[in-house]
């Protein structure tokens, strides 16, 4: 079981890349008022057809060759669940998916948010012909990464290039701080 919601966004996101996504929308919104931390990853990939939406959340089904079971759906779903939050996902073929996880944010069960600005940076930095949209709430502050916006900017320059990649992790990283407070989630 992964013990950070930011894994299971990379996870979510890992498997919207291997089904074909090259426009992934992340949002992290935090209410303290709704007492919720929702998680949507919505992506442009094949999608799924209504017989596989249902057999997503089943432990036992993958689509994957290499491996028999798929427990990062079924967990994330669980966990959602557990804090008195809901699960849900909708998908349709050559639309995209939506993954949507709402969990309790005060309750006890519910696993800390973790790093997701090294999970965002490593989406961004590692698979560069994505385009990524991050936008990340905390009550009524928020902030947005566009990763379009950001490739007109760099007129061709990498991700990857140590001092982009840099300026990419610092900004997550100050915006994050500024928007939160600081405060542990």
């Amino acid at each position: 079981m992964m013990t950070e919601i930011s894994l299971n966004v990379l996870d979510v996101a890992e498997n919207s890349i291997r089904a074909g996504a090259d426009y992934i929308t992340i949002e992290v919104l935090i209410s303290t008022e709704a007492d919720t931390l929702t998680v949507v990853i919505d992506d442009n990939g094949c999608g799924m057809d209504e017989e596989q939406v249902k057999r997503v959340t089943d432990p036992f089904y993958t689509t994957r060759t290499t491996r028999k079971v798929g427990l990062g759906i079924p967990f994330f779903k669980q966990a959602a669940e557990s804090t008195g939050g809901r699960f849900g996902i909708t998908s349709g073929k050559g639309i995209g998916t939506r993954v949507e996880a709402v969990f309790g944010l005060s309750h006890i069960d519910r696993m800390p948010l973790g790093d997701i600005n090294t999970t965002m940076h490593t989406l961004i930095v590692f698979n560069e012909p994505v385009d990524f949209h991050y936008r990340y709430a905390y009550d009524e502050k928020e902030f947005v990464l566009d990763t379009k916006e950001m490739k007109e900017i760099l007129g061709g320059v990498s991700f990857k290039d140590a001092e982009v990649s840099g300026f990419i992790k610092e900004y997550l990283d100050a915006n994050k701080e500024e928007t939160d407070d600081g405060k542990s989630v």
